[in-house]
């Protein structure tokens, strides 16, 4: 089993950001819940197609491997590019996908990620499993091929520092644990002594495009307070307001970056405490929830 480790990554604005690299033992749990969903959801389809088209044989057969080839890439695709780099399997475990360069995951990062994955299990552990289908008549060197292939992508990660798989170098990702959702508590706490409240005020739409991951490199800009670099608060406002469509105006770059921190924040812990991370009701209570 392998031993978490840190690394540090610099963000375009020149922002150092720690992170721990995902252990192996994580990843393939997360992949192996993955999955036993996504092949649960196949076969359950397998079934009500044929129960409501009374088809069997080849027919099934051809039906099952087409409906597995766009739902495997679909699902992996779909989630984490709507849940920022998370599938319910890496959701479970703590895991993120984050670009390995610190800037925001990008759709064709994610998409290129997931689409190597045929190449590096699936289309393998096919010619495994069902040899005859995919290679009528494939000798048993094939078969020992489709082994010596999927062991030398599978290992691949062992024999990295950050282990990264075949689309993972390809698609410029990287998997970490995720960051905790509730972040600099002693900020959080000055909200109230902000004489008028926040100068700045965002909508819901607006507060839809951060999550944990950008919200902690907001938070290495804000803990600088008065030592942080003009240039880099100026750069990582500027990106905020394209992001999110900001329109009016601002009463200084630091105050637009705290409120905008504190709204953010707010947003991530009503959405833990309705039911989205948050383990069971102690927790609730502890955060003041009934």
């Amino acid at each position: 089993m392998s031993v978490a480790e840190s690394r540090a990554i610099s963000t375009p604005e020149g922002i150092p950001l720690h992170f721990t690299v995902g252990t192996t033992g994580d990843r393939l749990g997360a992949f192996l819940l993955d999955l036993i969903l996504l092949y649960g959801a196949v076969a359950l389809l397998g079934v009500l197609t044929v129960n409501a088209l009374d088809v069997g044989g080849g027919w099934f057969l051809a039906f099952f491997l087409f409906a597995s080839f766009l739902m495997r890439n679909g699902y992996f695709i779909y989630f984490e590019l709507k849940w920022r780099g998370r599938t319910p399997g890496k959701r479970r475990l703590g895991l993120q996908v984050i670009d390995s360069r610190g800037g925001p995951l990008r759709p064709q990062s994610v998409i290129v990620r997931n689409l190597t994955r045929d190449l590096e299990v699936f289309l393998p552990l096919q010619l495994l499993m069902m040899p005859d289908q995919l290679w009528p008549g494939a000798p048993h060197w094939a078969q020992l091929a489709a082994t010596i292939w999927m062991l030398i992508f599978a290992l691949l990660p062992a024999f990295n520092r950050d282990r990264l798989r075949v689309g993972d170098l390809l698609g410029g990702t990287l998997v970490v644990n995720a960051p905790k959702a509730v972040l600099l508590e002693d900020l959080g706490a000055q909200r109230g002594q902000w004489i008028g409240g926040p100068a700045h005020t965002f909508t819901a739409a607006q507060l839809q495009h951060y999550g944990e991951y950008e919200l902690s490199v907001l938070e290495q800009v804000i803990r600088l307070g008065e030592e942080a670099d003009p240039l880099t608060v100026t750069a990582v406002g500027r990106k905020i307001r394209a992001r999110i469509g900001w329109e009016g105006p601002i009463k200084s770059p630091m105050s637009f970056l705290r409120d905008f921190y504190t709204a953010q924040r707010a947003q991530l812990e009503r959405g833990m405490l309705f039911g989205e991370r948050l383990a069971d009701k102690e927790a609730a209570r502890s955060k003041g929830h009934p």
